[in-house]
């Protein structure tokens, strides 16, 4: 055989294997891409119980040490807590609206719907206070015309309203599954810890351990801090609410939620305080008006306490996570969206810890 020919079957047979790699690498790239199509739909739910169940396994740790150490039952009863605390809220919710909107129609149907003049006090407000005073006023002494002139848009923000309480319904069902996952995954912690572990080592080596307990970490610190605060804080604005007589108080207690997870409750609280201010007594605005700092400035006390010491995330990075999320995946997005991009961003700094230290060598 001359030089020639043996050249040329030498590339024969570098062309067939690289044709065969080519085909392999197609058939498992269509194989992922049709395994992640399939399971689109589920990957908010998978992740949210993911981080739930690691977010949570030092509390179940506890609570199965405190039933004997039967794994089963002390995640069933984890899993049944974390249903009534998602259940309680969204209960007193469905109750305010449901009532809410009785109340309403009664209202229309008997054509008793009237809007009370504002206060006098209103008008002595700085910059707002003759511009909202001359609204309330419109409203309150000739409502059905008001009614008539923004019908168009009233049809649309009761269109968007609807589709609201349908996606916050299927948020719903998405957040008890959810938990439902978590509690699956406690209940067997060895094999999903054998899983995990053996994923990181299979992606990045000798460091898969370091790294994985770096991930675990930041998802608890991080579901703790951003978590915890909303609902430590909920929980205060809530009782606030409450007695102050805020109408339509559920609404406002979800409201501000959403807001303290995104960072910004106070935003929510603004509104109602300029409502209770011109509704209610000087005394019970003025106590209101405490408790709303109190409220807002919780978070400054609660987060150092809570975030942990060297897991702290820059609250652009929470913000565009809940954020982005929120776009990407709806409602619960803006839950699993802060938390991914908080250890994508703990993760990015190790990576570059690590270059940094590889260099210096």
């Amino acid at each position: 055989m001359t030089s020639q020919s043996f050249l040329f079957q030498q590339d024969r047979v570098d062309l067939h294997r690289a044709l065969e790699i080519f085909i392999r690498l197609g058939l498992l790239a269509l194989l992922l891409g049709s395994c992640l199509l399939i399971l689109r739909p589920f990957l908010p739910l998978i992740a949210w119980g993911i981080i739930i169940a690691v977010a949570g396994e030092p509390a179940h740790g506890k609570l199965q040490r405190m039933v004997g150490g039967r794994g089963t039952l002390s995640a069933v009863l984890f899993t049944l807590a974390l249903l009534a605390v998602l259940m309680v809220p969204v209960i007193f919710l469905a109750g305010t609206l449901v009532e809410g909107g009785q109340s309403l129609a009664a209202y229309l149907r008997e054509g008793r719907l009237t809007i009370p003049p504002p206060p006098p006090r209103l008008e002595t407000w700085p910059i707002i206070g003759v511009p909202v005073k001359n609204a309330w006023s419109s409203l309150s002494t000739n409502l059905t015309e008001v009614l008539q002139r923004f019908t168009p848009q009233i049809k649309s923000v009761i269109a968007a309203l609807l589709a609201a309480s349908a996606g916050l319904g299927l948020a719903v069902l998405q957040f008890a599954l959810s938990i439902l996952l978590a509690g699956v995954l406690l209940a067997n912690p060895r094999r999903a810890t054998e899983i995990t572990r053996s994923l990181a080592n299979r992606l990045l080596g000798q460091r898969g351990p370091e790294f994985e307990q770096l991930v675990g970490s930041t998802i608890r610190n991080v579901t703790t801090g951003i978590l915890g605060v909303a609902l430590i804080q909920t929980i205060f604005a809530a009782l606030g609410f409450l007695v102050v007589g805020l109408a339509g108080a559920g609404l406002w207690i979800i409201a501000f939620f959403l807001a303290a997870v995104l960072q910004v409750g106070v935003v929510v609280l603004i509104p109602a305080l300029i409502y209770v201010l011109a509704t209610a007594s000087t005394t019970k605005a003025a106590i209101f008006l405490v408790w709303c700092v109190i409220v807002g400035l919780m978070d400054n006390v609660l987060k150092p306490i809570l975030l942990g010491r060297g897991a702290a995330v820059p609250l652009a990075v929470v913000f565009l996570g809940a954020i982005g999320g929120f776009v990407a995946m709806g409602l619960i997005g803006l839950f699993v969206g802060a938390i991914i991009l908080s250890v994508g961003y703990k993760l990015f700094l190790a990576w570059l810890d690590d270059s940094t230290a590889a260099a210096a060598r």
